[in-house]
C-alpha cells in the first residue's frame, strides 16, 4: 500500500467535524467572555485544551482513522488511546468551573455530576473499556458506523469522567486528596495493563476484520494484535509516569505549605481546603485571620 494513498485519506465527514468545531467555538467564546470580565482562563489551560482538540482531529479525521478502520488493529488502538485517554485528559485540564458554569446551570447536567465521583467514574470507565473490546461489540463497531460513533463517543466521555476527579475541575469528595489520587491512577493503569497484556501475549485472533489474504506491510493479524497491546502499554506507561510524578511533587509541596500555614495559626480545615484547591495565597484576605489572633 503506497504511503501517498494513505496520506490522502483524511476523513472530512460533517458528523466527524461538526461536533469538534462546535465545542471549539463554544470554548473560544466562553474564554473570551471570561477574559472581558477580568476572569481570564490561565493561558496554559487554554493551550492544553487546544492540544486536546488537535488530538481529536488527528484521531477522527486524519489517516489514523482510515488505517485503523480498514487495515490495522494497532492503529485502531492508537486512535482509541488518543480518544479515550490523551484527548480527554487535555480537555478536562483545559476546563475550569467558570468555563463550565453555563453548562452546569442546566438541570439535567447538574444531576449528572455524580458521574464525576471517583467511586462512579472509575468503574464506569473500566466497564466501558472492557466491554468495547469484547469481540462481538468491537466487530459491530467496525461493521456499523452508528455503533462506531457511539463507541468513540463513550471512549471520550468515560475518559473525561475518569480524569475529572484527578484534576478536580469540579470538586471531588473531601476524602479524595492527592494520596488517594495516586492510588486511583495506579488502579486505572492496572486495569489498562491487564487489557494490554491480553493482546500482547495472544496467539489467537480476536477480530476477524483484521485478517487479510496477505499481510499488509509484512504484519499479519496476530502480530497486529500484539502491537495493539504494545501501543496501549506504552501510552499508558508514559501517561502514568507523568501523572504519578505530578502527584508526588504535589503531595510534597502541599505537605510543606500546609505545615507552614498551620504554624502561622490558621485553622487546619481552612488550610487543607485552601492548599488543595490552590488558594493558599487567599488566606488572610476576605476577613480570614490566623485562629490564634
Amino acid at each position: 500500500m503506497p504511503i501517498g494513498s494513505v496520506a490522502a485519506n483524511w476523513n472530512l465527514e460533517p458528523l466527524q467535524l461538526v461536533p469538534t468545531l462546535v465545542v471549539s467555538l463554544l470554548y473560544l467564546r466562553r474564554t473570551r467572555s471570561l477574559a472581558a470580565r477580568g476572569q481570564a482562563v490561565a493561558a496554559w489551560r487554554q493551550w492544553v485544551f487546544w492540544i486536546g482538540i488537535a488530538l481529536v482531529v488527528v484521531a477522527l479525521n486524519s489517516p489514523v482513522d482510515w488505517l485503523g478502520e480498514h487495515d490495522f488493529f494497532f492503529v485502531h488502538m492508537l486512535q482509541h488511546v488518543i480518544l479515550g485517554d490523551l484527548a480527554p485528559l487535555c480537555f478536562v485540564a483545559g476546563l475550569t468551573g467558570p468555563v463550565l458554569r453555563p453548562v452546569l446551570a442546566l438541570r439535567p447536567v447538574e444531576r449528572l455530576r455524580v458521574l464525576t465521583h471517583p467511586l462512579v467514574a472509575l468503574p464506569v470507565w473500566a466497564v466501558n473499556l472492557c466491554v468495547w473490546h469484547v469481540p462481538f461489540l468491537y466487530q459491530a463497531a467496525l461493521h456499523h458506523s452508528a455503533v462506531h460513533a457511539l463507541e468513540h463517543f463513550l471512549f471520550f466521555t468515560c475518559g473525561a469522567l475518569m480524569w475529572s476527579p484527578v484534576l478536580e475541575t469540579l470538586p471531588a469528595p473531601q476524602w479524595f486528596g492527592t494520596g488517594m489520587k495516586l492510588g486511583y491512577i495506579a488502579i486505572v493503569r492496572v486495569i489498562e495493563t491487564i487489557v494490554g497484556n491480553v493482546f500482547i501475549w495472544s496467539s489467537h485472533v480476536y477480530y476477524p476484520w483484521y485478517v487479510h489474504p496477505h499481510p499488509i506491510w509484512g504484519i499479519n493479524a496476530v502480530h497486529d494484535q500484539n502491537l495493539a497491546g504494545v501501543v496501549m502499554m506504552i501510552e499508558g506507561s508514559f501517561v502514568t509516569l507523568g501523572a504519578l510524578v505530578w502527584l508526588f511533587l504535589r503531595l510534597a509541596s502541599e505537605g510543606e505549605l500546609r505545615q507552614q500555614l498551620i504554624e502561622q495559626g490558621y485553622d487546619r480545615a481552612q488550610v487543607a481546603r485552601a492548599v488543595r484547591y490552590g488558594r493558599a495565597h487567599a488566606l488572610g484576605g476576605e476577613g480570614q485571620r490566623p485562629a490564634n489572633t
